[in-house]
Order: structure tokens, then sequence, then C-alpha cells
């Protein structure tokens, strides 16, 4: 009786495993590039930042001052209205991630940069904390005031702005009382926008922006009172938007 011998399974090439394990390093290093430039190329994630701060690489807001702050475009309340009032939810959730990008990355591709200007009555004033955007300082909540026409009083217009001051000298938020009227200047000022989005003003929605000014140094307050303003050296990019709850 005949016996069916099996024939022994082929061996694999010298070879295999080398390319197999040169293979596998490859996409190992494929993966760890995106990865890393994913995390250094979006600090406005929170789960970048945080995974930025443990390895000791969050990035470092530059010290501008008046002379040699990025250009950017202009706006005053009816120009910020125009441009914000209509975009959708979907687009403008784009947008703030752009704008907090652009911020956190030293305007490197100032597309977005969009500085305020304009007269706004201040409503409210408190100081920072930990759970906010900024650890430290203090925000100005105030509604802007536009002219109708050249012969009427400036009355209210449905643009909020939240000015935030970075600052160890908190003491000089009580400068800024309600009913106190802050213009803003793209020179000194520099405030440039960080969050844009909407709030309910009583049966009124209104558009609401949190600025920060970039030029830093002292901050001028009338003739006689200044405060000096520095690049944060933290933030909180989990905090809410807008900084003042309803």
């Amino acid at each position: 009786m005949s016996r069916v011998l099996e024939e022994p399974a082929p061996k694999r090439p010298a070879y295999y495993w080398w390319l197999l394990a040169n293979a596998l390093a490859l996409c190992f290093a494929v993966v760890s590039w995106t990865v890393c430039l994913h995390v250094f190329g979006n600090p406005e994630i929170p789960r970048n930042y945080e995974i930025l701060r443990k390895i000791g690489r969050l990035p470092k807001l530059k010290r501008y001052t008046v002379l040699d702050v990025p250009n950017g475009t202009l706006l005053d309340p009816k120009g910020l209205y125009g441009k914000f009032s209509s975009i959708t939810n979907e687009a403008l959730a784009r947008v703030n991630s752009r704008l907090m990008r652009n911020y956190l990355t030293n305007f490197e591709r100032p597309l977005a940069l969009t500085y305020i200007e304009g007269d706004y009555q201040v409503e409210k004033v408190r100081e920072l904390g930990k759970k906010d955007f900024l650890p430290s300082g203090f925000v100005v909540r105030a509604r802007a005031l536009v002219r109708p026409d050249e012969y009427s009083k400036p009355a209210p217009f449905p643009v909020i702005i939240e000015y935030v001051f970075p600052t160890d000298e908190t003491d000089s938020a009580q400068e800024f009382r309600p009913g106190d009227v802050l213009s803003v200047k793209k020179s000194p000022n520099c405030a440039a926008i960080v969050h844009a989005g909407q709030v309910a003003v009583g049966d009124e929605q209104v558009l609401c922006f949190t600025v920060i000014p970039i030029a830093y140094g002292p901050y001028r307050i009338g003739d006689s009172i200044t405060f000096g303003i520095e690049p944060p050296t933290e933030i909180r990019p989990t905090a809410d938007f807008p900084m003042f709850k309803p």
C-alpha cells in the first residue's frame, strides 16, 4: 500500500522578515510624524494643548509691541456685524478654531486676524479665575455705541465685546465702571478677536466678540492711570465662551 507524502510548506525567503520589519518601521514613522504635525499644528484643540503641556512644549506667546504687530483686518461695530451676522454655526465654528490657532501660534498665518475699533459702553467687569480662558487678569464687557447718522447721538448697537486684559495688576479692574465709554483703536490697543458668537440680551440676539490686546506693555486709562499687560504663559482651551454668562 503506497503512502501519500505531504509536501513540506514552502519556506519564506531570507529577506521576508527584513522587509516586514522595515515596512512596520516605515508605517510607525509615518503615523508618528502625522500625529506630531497634528498636535503641534493645532494647539487650539484641548487634547493637543494638554499633550504639549505634559511634554513641556506649550507655544510661547510673542511679546508684540505697537510697532511690530502683524497686519490684519480692522473692523468697527458695523463692519463686525456685516461680516459675522449671517455666518452659519458650522462656519463660525471653523472660524473660531482658526482664530484661536492664529493666536496660539503668534499669527504665523494671519489670514483671519481681525482687530476691532470703535466706542463701547462698559456694562460689567470681573476678575479672571482658574476656570476662565486666561487664569490671570480681568475682563470687561461693553456694548458698541454707533451713531445712526451724523446728527444723532450714539446708540446701543447689536455688538458686544469681552475685552480681556492679561495682567497681574487686577486692582486696575476697578477703573472700568459701568457706563464708562471704552474707546478702542488699532493703535495703540491692537485688540484682536479670538472668539465670535451670539448672546441673548433680553429678547434680542447680539453678536459677542472676545478680544485680547496683543500689543503689550503699559495700558493707559485717561491721562494718569496705567497698568501693565503681558502675554499669558498659559491658556485654558476648554473654557466656555462667552466669558460672561447670561
